[in-house]
């Protein structure tokens, strides 16, 4: 019998709330086009759907971890700012559009803070 090298524990809580914040955000792409809900819930819940699908493998306690996310969606935002899906020739893929974004807003990092600040309090009640 061969044993397995990597073995991935995946915390089903986590891929729970991931699949249903991951349908939440979709339901709210496909039929929001505009207001509060669209324009700001959906930013602050896009970090925490990034944050679940992290501690979906990461077990240990991550206190630092809403700080990551955070810094990574703003990277992706300061990427739509330089209209990266243009200039990683992704503007025929419409997947890439969606995941990546085309327009930079500075209210998108404040929601992306709104909720990395409410993952980090999370953290903590954890610890």
């Amino acid at each position: 019998m061969r044993k397995s090298i990597l073995k991935i524990k995946i915390d089903t809580r986590y891929l729970f709330a991931f699949i249903i914040i991951l349908a939440i955000e979709t339901s709210i792409a496909i039929f929001l086009k505009d207001g509060f809900i669209r324009n700001y819930l959906g930013d602050v819940l896009v970090v925490v759907l990034i944050y679940c699908f992290i501690k979906i493998f990461v077990r240990n306690k991550t206190v630092f971890l809403p700080l990551c996310v955070f810094i990574f969606a703003v990277m992706i935002e300061i990427g739509q700012y330089f209209n990266l899906v243009e200039l990683l020739g992704l503007s025929d893929f419409a997947i890439a559009r969606i995941i990546i974004g085309t327009s930079f807003d500075i209210m998108d990092i404040v929601c992306y803070l709104v909720g990395c600040i409410g993952l980090f309090l999370f953290e903590l009640t954890l610890q």
